[in-house]
């Protein structure tokens, strides 16, 4: 009678423990399963992890809409222009989806420095100061500084302007010009405005681009263009430690560059590819 409760005792032990080996099994077969599932999850947002987007799968990028023709706004309110298609395309090869921002040139930079938006694509000549606020990829075209008067002045160049008033716009880098030579400098939110305000009659010249300036003359604006002052670089700014974003930016331009679509989108905007550095 003992050895048969000794059996039944012993044989209980047994399926106890059997079924304590089972539930450890399967908990730890759980967890592994769980870490794959973790990791398959992480692979699929690594890029955007690295990048540090404000929107997942999303590139979000700032521009003004102010100018011509490198952002415009439409009546719908949508941007186009040399810019916007260029940031749509970094964004295809980048795989994300483009998200435009319409922000005053002003404040752009100060956006992408504090993580408003992903990167500038907003013409941005590549400047020390600039480059102190956020990193800039390599050139995506070359541009340069431009007097613009009316038909009627007799200046001729930078130095012709000592002492008049000349309009730039707000935050760009042609305002440093124009403090060379005069304190009677009126500011817009657009070189576009400035250059419709010259061509009426106020101020003796608008200091900008000079692929703007041309663009405003094709629109019928009474305006002549002057002498060249500088080359510059313009490039995709990124907020500072970004740099997997910004490797991955200068990748997608130097593609764009050498199948052609930076060329290809130069030339439906200016006849001409500015993409490539002047001769």
């Amino acid at each position: 009678m003992k050895k048969l409760f000794l059996l039944i005792v012993l044989g209980l032990l047994m399926i106890f423990a059997a079924a304590c080996g089972s539930s450890e099994g399967g908990g730890e077969e759980e967890a592994e399963s769980g870490d794959e599932t973790s990791g398959d999850s992480g692979e699929s947002t690594e890029s955007g992890a690295d990048y540090q987007l404000v929107e997942d799968g999303m590139f979000t990028y700032a521009a003004s809409g102010e100018f011509r023709p490198f952002s415009m706004t439409s009546a719908s309110g949508e941007m186009t222009g040399f810019d916007i298609d260029v940031a749509k395309a970094v964004a295809e090869e980048l795989g994300l989806q483009p998200s435009q921002q319409k922000q005053k040139f002003a404040s752009i930079v100060e956006g992408v420095k504090s993580g408003r938006f992903d990167a500038a694509v907003a013409s941005h000549t590549i400047t020390p100061e600039r480059s102190e606020q956020v990193d800039f990829s390599t050139p995506y075209y070359y541009s340069g500084a431009q007097v613009f008067t009316r038909p009627d002045s007799d200046v001729q160049s930078i130095e012709d302007l000592e002492g008049m008033e000349i309009a730039v716009s707000k935050g760009s880098t042609y305002s440093a010009y124009a403090e060379e030579v005069t304190d009677n400098i009126k500011t817009y939110d657009s070189d576009v405005v400035a250059l419709q305000s010259l061509a009426k009659g106020r101020h003796d010249a608008v200091i900008t681009d000079f692929l703007t300036g041309k663009e405003a003359m094709q629109q019928d604006l009474e305006i002549e263009a002057k002498d060249m002052i500088e080359r510059s670089e313009q490039a995709i700014a990124v907020a500072k430690g970004n740099e997997k974003l910004l490797e991955d930016i200068n990748a997608a331009l130097e593609t764009l560059r050498e199948n052609g679509t930076l060329a290809e989108i130069s030339n439906e905007y200016f006849g001409d590819d500015i993409t490539t550095v002047p001769e």
